[in-house]
């Protein structure tokens, strides 16, 4: 984790209020829709995207156009669709909610997140470390997890296929 741990505060909370929204994002689509749960994890959520977006403002890696780059306007596009998400949420448009819920899920966690493993780039080196940690331990990396991940992961996983086992499985 050196990579990470070496990187300035601001990629570091930028980082791990990513991973917190990615995995949190997979329970809430798990999850039935409507409920109080599930809009207290959609709340929690957006919080996290809004920490994501604003810590990128302090992030200057890449230096496109002056101090900014094309990660900056993703993040200004984020939070313009979280908020156009809640204003239809609250108006009752379920279906535009959903859709720009989702699209913001994929294309500021999922498309830029996948960017951020770029070569010369600090997540790069945090996998390319994590991997070769891994290949060198025999796996005992993944053994030092902390004990909590390993039944959230299984929970996450039996409630995404619960949830979704008649289109799964044809019921």
């Amino acid at each position: 984790m050196d990579p990470l741990l070496q990187a300035s505060p601001a990629i570091q909370i930028h980082v791990y209020a990513a991973v917190a929204a990615t995995l949190l994002g997979v329970y809430v689509f798990a999850r039935r829709k409507g409920t109080r749960a599930h809009r207290l994890a959609g709340r929690m959520w957006v919080l996290l995207m809004v920490v994501v977006c604003v810590s990128s403002f302090a992030i200057h890696e890449l230096n496109v156009w002056g101090p900014w780059s094309p990660i900056h306007i993703l993040s200004v596009a984020t939070l313009v669709f979280l908020a156009l998400a809640i204003r239809f949420a609250r108006q009752g448009r379920i279906r535009s909610h959903r859709w720009t819920m989702i699209s913001t899920y994929a294309g500021a966690l999922l498309i830029a997140g996948a960017f951020s493993f770029m070569p010369g780039r600090i997540m790069h080196e945090f996998a390319v470390n994590l991997s070769a940690a891994t290949v060198r331990s025999g796996g005992a990396l993944l053994a030092d997890l902390p004990l909590i991940a390993w039944p959230l992961a299984a929970a996450l996983a039996i409630a995404g296929l619960w949830r979704n086992r008649d289109r799964l499985f044809g019921r």
